[in-house]
């Protein structure tokens, strides 16, 4: 194979001018010239890195302006930014977009230094594993919620806390416990272990926080086991209608008297309501009612939603918004 530096930079321009301007195809270059494709395909490179050949892309607006501030307007936040989601796309490839343009939103709103509460679930992971190595960052990373079973996985808190933590070289906090507990007992055994009170305060003191909201239709902890069919049945009945880090609300935002209230290990709702900057992460129209609650609640300061939720949010009856 030749060097880079035997390809003259004439002969670069006049392969790129017949691919590029004129339009013919690496094979026509290839007969037209009696080199193989491969040299075609590599001298076409090398053009590039000469700055020879220069892309022009126009810039993709990957947001809805429109419907961010009509959200904003409608349910009194400050930020919300709705990403762009194309037709028919997959439940994944809507929270993958979301993450992958949300990011430099996230970013723009976390802090550098402090504590951020740091909750799990698919959209939020989409976003934690997008996120770009930081010098500046000096942020303390508490988990903000138990562990939902023993099978830990990558979209777990305790997992996006280790995997930001190692990005940004920032200490983490683990909670080391799970989502739920047997009873009330067994709970309020772990809340008095010296490790388990430091993270709490920890949290109690966070400057942000990063969460997923939950349907009950659509929850993970369907997903994964912890609640089944008759549980969400109960849950409906008790006025619940979505959820954040293991705390299930209701219309108002106020967390239900549920059985499942005296069971959990995570933040505490009167303290996640007091944090200056709360992040809010979901993609999928059927979480609205939660998302509109949650706000109510004053549990949300920010949201990253895609259309699909936008819109939804925007179609509730108005006694829905803040």
């Amino acid at each position: 194979m030749p060097k880079k530096s035997e390809y003259s930079d004439d002969l670069l321009r006049f392969v790129s001018t017949l691919y590029h301007v004129d339009g013919l195809g690496q094979a026509e270059i290839m007969n037209l010239m009696r080199i193989s494709q491969t040299k075609i395909s590599r001298m076409l490179a090398v053009a590039q890195e000469r700055g020879i050949v220069r892309v022009s892309v126009d810039r993709y607006e990957a947001r809805n302006a429109k419907l961010e501030h009509e959200v904003c307007a409608r349910f009194g936040i400050e930020n919300a930014a709705v990403v762009k989601t194309p037709q028919n796309a997959t439940p994944d490839s809507v929270r993958q977009t979301v993450g992958h343009f949300g990011v430099p939103f996230v970013t723009g709103l976390l802090p550098d230094t402090g504590t951020l509460a740091m909750g799990g679930g698919r959209s939020v992971a989409e976003v934690v594993s997008r996120f770009r190595k930081s010098q500046t960052r000096r942020l303390t990373i508490a988990q903000a919620m138990g562990n939902i079973d023993s099978n830990i996985t990558p979209v777990d808190a305790l997992e996006l806390c280790r995997a930001l933590g190692k990005l940004w070289g920032c200490e983490f906090l683990t909670l080391s416990t799970p989502a739920f507990v047997e009873d009330k007992k067994t709970r309020d055994s772990f809340l008095a272990s010296a490790q388990i009170r430091l993270v709490r305060e920890r949290l109690k003191q966070a400057d942000a926080a990063l969460v997923g909201v939950g349907a009950l239709d659509y929850s993970v902890y369907i997903d994964r086991g912890v609640l089944l069919g008759n549980d969400i049945v109960q849950l409906r009945q008790q006025g619940a209608v979505g959820e954040i880090c293991g705390r299930f609300f209701n219309v108002k935002g106020k967390e239900c008297a549920t059985r499942w209230r005296d069971r959990v290990i995570s933040i505490e709702v009167e303290h996640l309501r007091k944090i200056p900057q709360v992040i809010g992460v979901a993609a999928g129209a059927e979480r609205a009612p939660a998302i509109a609650a949650a706000i109510t609640g004053g549990l949300l300061k920010s949201l990253l939603i895609d259309e699909s939720v936008a819109k939804a949010l925007l179609s509730l009856p108005a006694a829905s918004a803040r």
